[in-house]
């Protein structure tokens, strides 16, 4: 059967694409120049924070937040608490980085980490730094979550990839909540810069650590002070300056062609999210009691798609081959339960938890995106709930 409802369309438009190419026509710098800070300052505004840095995926973003705590020592114990729901590129950078990854179940609520089992891993490991998920757009419980960090004194790091303008109930943008926080501008998502990543941070030493390490450890992109203060100690000279390395990096940039249309994407973002938003809203509306989904009380939720739990596997089945018959594009929830791929099982324990399993076994999402109609919806679930064969 043809797609005819997909999960996501694309959010670059033909006005972007004629821009797109004016600007080409130009002759412009594409790879990463004076439109990188641009985007970064705009993404910054938008968030809340003082910096953000542009960089080529939200997963290039999970892990440039993570090696920065590395290098700035800000994980001495080695120690990450990691969520057992979310993407193996909120996992992997620790992993790769020999750090000691503890997984943490996923609350029945909001469907992040579950903060009873993260206060348990805190009280028996204490580890130095942990990593959440703002899981399919709903904001994580902010009050509590500092309230933790406060109380152990770990870095938080948020991996914010598919929330793009979700907010909390006071109003502070999802993004805001941990030292440092990762977006994802990949198709599919609320914004799109076709690939792309930002991670936000108001520390200026974790700034300037995630600007070197995305530009293979140099200090070009540095404020002028801190430059010429690392030229100093380490007696660099003018002509050595700019091709100097000084931590481990990586090349993780990405181009100005990709922040020419982040420019673009971001005028829209409140109107992405207040259309995701009310799609949402509409879902849950027409589907509570049929099926199992996250709560998010007073916050705003901005998904990338609807995440719903049947009542068993069979009945998933059931209503996966109902979707896929009609057209309507379908697939499992995020990942379920990361603590059961090989990635996970081969180096540790297959985690056990019971909602982390409900969410793997049950899980399953429908399409959200800006144009979707309140129609469109109707119908989808009424395939959903068995109302259309």
């Amino acid at each position: 059967m043809e797609i005819v409802y997909p999960l996501a369309k694309e959010t670059i438009n033909d006005e972007d694409v004629d821009a797109l190419c004016t600007w080409l026509k130009s002759y412009p710098r594409l790879t990463k120049g004076a439109l990188t800070w641009q985007v970064e300052e705009d993404w910054a505004k938008y968030i809340g924070t003082r910096y953000s840095v542009f960089n080529n995926s939200g997963s290039s973003a999970n892990l440039l937040m993570v090696a920065a705590a590395v290098q700035a020592g800000r994980i001495p114990n080695k120690k990450i608490a990691v969520p057992s729901v979310g993407w193996v590129t909120t996992i992997s950078p620790a992993m790769q980085l020999g750090l000691e990854p503890i997984m943490v179940g996923s609350d029945p609520e909001t469907y992040g980490m579950d903060l009873d089992q993260l206060e348990a891993v805190c009280e028996r490991d204490r580890p130095d730094a942990v990593i959440f998920v703002q899981v399919l757009g709903v904001p994580h419980y902010k009050e509590r979550l500092l309230a933790l960090k406060e109380k152990y004194g770990f870095i938080l790091l948020e991996d914010a990839c598919a929330a793009l303008g979700a907010s909390y109930a006071d109003g502070s943008m999802v993004g805001t909540v941990g030292d440092m926080s990762s977006f994802s501008f990949y198709f599919g998502h609320q914004l799109s810069t076709i690939e792309g990543g930002m991670v936000n941070v108001n520390d200026p030493e974790l700034y300037e650590m995630l600007l070197m390490l995305r530009s293979h450890g140099w200090a070009k992109d540095l404020p002028k002070e801190s430059y010429d203060e690392l030229m100093s100690e380490h007696g660099v000279d003018d002509f050595h300056s700019p091709f100097t390395f000084f931590i481990p990096g990586y090349n993780l940039r990405s181009t100005d062609l990709q922040a020419f249309l982040g420019i673009r994407q971001i005028k829209k973002a409140d109107w992405v999210a207040k259309r995701r938003y009310e799609n949402h809203c509409l879902y849950a509306q027409k589907l509570e009691g049929y099926v199992e989904f996250q709560k998010w009380g007073d916050d705003t939720p901005v998904s990338i798609s609807f995440g719903a739990l049947a009542s068993s596997t069979e009945h998933r089945r059931e209503i996966v081959e109902r979707l896929v018959a009609n057209g309507i594009e379908t697939r499992i929830y995020s990942a379920g339960n990361l603590g059961r791929h090989p990635f996970w099982t081969a180096k540790y324990e297959e985690f056990v938890d019971e909602h982390s399993d409900k969410i793997h076994s049950q899980g399953f999402f429908i399409p959200n995106y800006p144009e979707l109609t309140a129609d469109e919806i109707d119908f989808i679930c009424k395939v959903v709930k068995g109302e259309v064969e």
